[in-house]
């Protein structure tokens, strides 16, 4: 398989990449990122996108996998894997893109999802101590973030949809929308991650005193349709078979944990309490665990995030006050309910590194906004300043 075999996927691919500076720039002006800024994160996403092309040829993986079988005419749209390999087929075939082009097709979600996260962090850090901003301003450009949302596959719409629901979440009261668009865009992918983001947004919605009446109506009323067509559907998706109890759905994450652990990265989770699952999928591996290049790079992120997760955790247990007023409740109830799903469920830390941005962006914000002192008691996001 070549990266482009034509004249027209060198030429296609040059266009997919100005199309996408030209997304960026207008994505990033609407999510009130500064212009050099979304310039500069749209070149380093799209380097790891490059990157990982080179890396998927050479090694394989399932942005390959994805790309052949889009480009048999053997498949139907459906949410999941088969969306992936829909849209795949789509470029393929009505655009005539090489792999490459593909690549950057994606790259321009994934980057739209990075836009979302600085722009988030920029919010709840502006009234931090220098030290605090320069960080908020530093971790998007982790390697891991970039180089698992830059490539053909659901990462890069399941962390687009992390990353707008997240911007939504701090002014949620008039983001509602743009949190309903983020849903549907994980029902695509991961619909079971989709599930509990309607779950969450109903519980907080009906426990915040700040909403009215009228609007926590409306919001569960809206939210439980779509919750009551979306669970049975989900259980399918997950392979569940006629009535779902606590014993099947027990059984069902036993089997899960022995997936995936025969190649690279494998790890007896089932052996480990729950506080130990979540700790070795957002947090491994560690330095010392490193063996390749890869592995190092991915150490190091980890090694940041487990800094500033002890940060957050001494400033909490300290009686700090997090910066943000609205969508607080609705993030950390995210945050646990995918960490602790997903970790009792994945015995790959190859695959939590790639799974753990559907969730991690939102984590590091709530850090962050409890972590130094605040020049102003709460966060207050003036309407004037977002025109979404």
């Amino acid at each position: 398989m070549e990266v482009v075999s034509s004249a027209w996927h060198v030429i296609s691919a040059a266009l997919i990449f100005v199309f996408g500076a030209l997304v960026a720039d207008a994505a990033g002006k609407l999510l009130l990122v500064s212009q050099g800024r979304r310039l500069a994160l749209y070149v380093w996403h799209t380097g790891f996108c490059l990157l990982y092309c080179w890396y998927a040829l050479n090694n394989g993986g399932d942005a390959i996998t994805y790309f052949i079988w889009g480009e048999s005419t053997d498949w139907n749209f459906n949410v999941g894997t088969r969306s992936i390999e829909f849209f795949a087929g789509a470029l393929i075939h009505g655009l005539g893109l090489s792999l490459l082009g593909v690549f950057l097709v994606f790259n321009i979600l994934g980057c739209i999802g990075l836009l979302a996260v600085d722009s988030a962090l920029n919010l709840i850090s502006t009234e931090k101590p220098r030290a605090i901003r320069l960080l908020a301003k530093s971790i998007v450009f982790l390697p891991s973030i970039s180089f698992w949302t830059s490539a053909l596959g659901k990462d890069a719409i399941a962390f687009m949809a992390t990353g707008l629901a997240l911007w939504s979440a701090i002014n949620l009261s008039r983001h509602i929308v743009l949190m309903a668009f983020s849903i549907a865009l994980m029902l695509l992918v991961r619909p079971h991650i989709a599930a509990i983001m309607v779950f969450v947004l109903i519980v907080s919605v009906v426990f915040d005193a700040r909403v009215s009446p009228l609007k926590k109506a409306g919001v569960t009323t809206v939210s439980l349709m779509a919750a009551l067509v979306m669970v049975p559907f989900v259980f399918r998706y997950a392979g569940f078979q006629g009535d779902v109890s606590i014993g099947s759905i027990a059984d069902y994450v036993d089997k899960r944990q022995s997936y995936n652990m025969d190649g690279g990265g494998g790890v007896d989770i089932a052996s480990m309490a729950p506080p130990m699952q979540m700790f070795s999928y957002i947090f491994r591996p560690m330095l010392f665990e490193a063996r390749t290049i890869f592995e190092v790079a991915a150490a190091i992120d980890n090694f940041i995030l487990l800094v500033l997760f002890i940060l957050g955790l001494c400033s909490i247990f300290g009686g700090r006050q997090s910066n943000l007023t609205d969508g607080r409740a609705f993030m950390w109830m995210y945050v646990f309910c995918v960490w602790l799903v997903m970790a009792m469920t994945t015995a790959n830390l190859g695959i939590a590194l790639r799974q753990k941005w559907m969730f991690v962006p939102m984590l590091i914000v709530l850090l962050i906004s409890v972590v130094g002192r605040s020049r102003r008691d709460s966060l207050y996001i003036h309407p004037d300043r977002i025109n979404i």
